[in-house]
């Protein structure tokens, strides 16, 4: 009984622990964001300021071109998640219910795009992107970002497809019921728990990549939040204060998109717990 007490203890501590670790960053990120200037480095290491204010949020609010970086952020981000979870639900679909020649061959390349360093593709990307017109603009950027994801969202997508069972369909198509419809009315409910997890991991991607934003767009008019923090680091000295009451900003709707897909998410992860 000791024994056992002991390891209880041992694993909610373990828990405990690791739960610091993991939010320690974004309470320096929200500490740093409310620390006045004058403060920030005659202070030292402090847990909490001895003073606190909110300067820094209403400079980017209100002095910064944060909004615009905030709103080319959602429109990206939302088209790729969107247009990413409709091509994976199709084709993921496909890999999981249907024969095809050269079906490996394609599974085969869709992981060999996955391998390349990204940075060895920016160059042959702005090349072709260029006489296009697509090189400083949103559409560009979700054009891309819809091809980097859709080969792992798709091989995420047919694992839950892979997970229902076609006897579903074939009772559906028995009934009267066309493939399609079968997909629709049946197939797709099934697989929400997929579809948010799909979603939240192309959104949070595309929200947070740096490097094609970086390369591809020039300016503030289509920058999105990752290339907006640079504007906080000038050539002698960086505004921390600035730049992390925008993190916090940036936190707000991944916050709120987990938020509201949290249902499924727990769907899917308790899925199959419970038998009968």
């Amino acid at each position: 009984m000791k024994q056992s007490l002991l390891l209880i203890v041992a694993h909610r501590l373990a828990i405990l622990c690791y739960i610091v670790f993991a939010l320690f960053p974004l309470f320096w990120l929200l500490k740093v964001s409310v620390t006045p200037n004058d403060l920030l480095y005659s202070e030292g290491v402090r847990m909490w300021p001895s003073r606190a204010t909110f300067d820094h949020y209403s400079f980017v609010l209100r002095h910064s071109a944060f909004p615009t970086f905030f709103k080319n952020s959602l429109i990206v981000s939302g088209s790729t998640a969107v247009l990413v979870t409709v091509c994976a639900s199709l084709s993921g679909y496909a890999l999981s219910r249907f024969s095809f020649r050269a079906k490996y061959w394609i599974v085969a390349l869709m992981l060999l795009t996955q391998m390349f360093p990204l940075v060895m593709l920016v160059a042959p990307i702005f090349k072709i992107l260029s006489p296009l017109g697509l090189t400083n603009s949103l559409t560009g950027l979700v054009v891309v970002y819809t091809a980097f994801n859709v080969p792992f969202a798709t091989f995420l997508m047919q694992s839950f497809f892979d997970g229902i069972p076609k006897e579903l369909e074939e009772a559906a198509m028995i009934d009267g019921a066309t493939k399609f419809t079968a997909f629709r009315q049946i197939i797709l409910p099934l697989t929400l728990p997929g579809i948010a997890a799909t979603l939240g991991f192309v959104f949070t991607a595309a929200w947070s990549e740096l490097l094609f934003a970086l390369m591809l767009i020039n300016g503030n008019n289509a920058a999105t939040f990752p290339v907006g923090l640079l504007t906080f680091v000038s050539k002698f000295s960086v505004d921390f204060g600035q730049m992390m009451a925008a993190g916090v900003l940036a936190l707000i709707p991944a916050g709120l998109f987990f938020l509201l897909i949290q249902r499924y998410l727990v769907q899917g992860l308790t899925a199959g717990a419970v038998k009968g």
